[in-house]
């Protein structure tokens, strides 16, 4: 890859440089041995930085090729603030091209949309940080506070290799970090009031489910197919399976959950109190984000694998599935006991994967500065707290006692369905949605 030429604005270089970080196959299969891209891409943004002037560290995270890059931009001398980091990740979940319309690694920009993989998680947050992180350095800024842009791997498989390595061997990378801002907020919801008007309300994260990843296991005797058997892996494992894919978690109102629904209802007249009756279904008025908003109200255990035999008239000695279990801030123990109570006697279940769920409040300085920042370029639109029903690298950072949001701006069209472009197929971001976004987040991150 050529160096991208310096054209002064980061509006004027964003949508290229989206566009080529997506051209970088930088693909996470969840098994190091395959999982590519990482490290060129890095080194990439580094020589975007240190061409303006940064000093850089890349940094591979426990393993060959698992690059990251990490920048600092100096605040005033005599500031006691700490630091903000700007965090974002390079690789992308798989994607297959027979099932596109265009090509994923494309990075193509038509019909008004810069399409490929990790457009909408999370290249476009990475272009507009290292625009904006190059804007600032020609421009000879200095921010209220100091800024440390970290450009990372591995998050798509659960930062393993990634932030979560970070923290845990390299914490002088984060020295004097205090707030940091990521992934999967910012972006706009429309919604209908009851005047006949709309109401943009722009979805800042300061909440995620816990993310554990469960496996089950049986173990019977092995035998022949034709013959009767009291005890079958297979079966024990499938109940069990079954069981808990059909099992409805109770409903737990947190205070990001509260304070959305409170303030959607405000704006809709829609009735989301937690004792509304069917607020199941009147949640689905607000469209499609519906399911990423109903996923936040209860716990969720859904099975994703399946792992047994090796011919078809042997009953096998071990039956395996996996579930993915994602857990409310403070459910942890209520939830481990609900799933003892599914498993039934024979199956045994542990932990592949467990990253602890996340909450903080909706106030403070950087609230006031995201919201402020809104409202410059969008005078009607308002940000609301909500949770995040998947997990992002926030999760690592937090063990640090740093305290995270999401807040990658976008203002998207009222009818794209946002939800089914993570890790869908035709994943694209609306060219005006990343200019709007640059924007934005430039007047945060100098208000910030």
């Amino acid at each position: 890859m050529t160096s991208q030429p310096d054209t002064g604005r980061a509006v004027d270089e964003v949508v290229d440089l989206v566009g080529r970080l997506i051209r970088f196959d930088t693909t996470n299969t969840g098994e190091p041995e395959t999982t590519r891209g990482e490290e060129e891409c890095a080194k990439w943004v580094a020589q975007l930085l240190e061409e303006v002037g940064y000093t850089t560290q890349y940094v591979e995270s426990g393993r060959p090729g698992r690059g990251n890059v990490f920048a600092r931009l100096a605040g005033p001398p005599d500031s006691d603030r700490g630091a903000l980091l700007v965090h974002s990740h390079l690789d992308v979940v798989p994607a297959e091209p027979s099932d596109w319309s265009v090509h994923p690694f494309s990075g193509s920009v038509k019909d008004g949309y810069i399409w490929g993989r990790g457009a909408v998680d999370m290249k476009d947050m990475v272009g507009m940080a290292l625009a904006l992180a190059r804007q600032f350095k020609r421009d000879g800024t200095v921010p209220p506070r100091e800024l440390v842009f970290a450009f990372l791997a591995d998050e798509e498989a659960g930062g393993t290799w990634g932030s979560h390595w970070l923290v845990d061997n390299r914490p002088d990378l984060f020295e004097g970090i205090t707030e940091a801002v990521g992934e999967v907020g910012g972006f706009s919801l429309t919604v209908d009031r009851p005047d006949g008007e709309q109401r943009r309300l722009y979805l800042v994260e300061t909440a995620e489910k816990g993310l554990s990843w469960m496996r089950l296991t049986a173990d019977a005797s092995a035998g022949h197919g034709s013959f009767l058997h009291e005890d079958n892996a297979v079966t024990e494992v499938a109940e069990a399976v079954a069981r808990i894919g059909r099992h409805t978690f109770p409903l737990v109102m947190t205070e990001s959950v509260s304070e959305f629904l409170a303030a959607v209802s405000g704006e809709t007249g829609l009735d989301l109190r937690p004792d509304a009756p069917d607020l199941d279904t009147t949640l689905f008025k607000l469209g499609n984000l519906a399911r990423i908003i109903g996923a936040t109200l209860r716990d969720t255990a859904n099975p994703t694998m399946l792992k047994a035999g090796y011919k078809a008239n042997v009953i096998p000695q071990k039956a395996e599935a996996v579930i993915d279990c994602r857990v409310l801030p403070g459910r942890q123990a209520e939830f481990e006991k609900e799933i003892d109570e599914l498993l039934g006697p024979n199956v045994r279940r542990e932990w592949i994967t467990h990253l602890d769920s996340y909450e903080t409040t909706f106030d403070g300085h950087l609230v006031d500065a995201m919201n402020d920042a809104i409202l410059a370029h969008d005078p009607q639109g308002k940000t609301v707290p909500y949770m995040l029903s998947g997990g992002t690298d926030a999760k690592a950072f937090a063990k640090l006692g740093v305290r995270c949001f999401g807040f990658a701006p976008l203002q998207l069209p009222p009818d794209l369905d946002f939800a089914a472009l993570f890790h869908g197929v035709d994943e694209r971001v609306p060219v005006d949605a990343v200019l709007f976004g640059t924007k934005v987040f430039e007047h945060f991150l100098l208000h910030s």
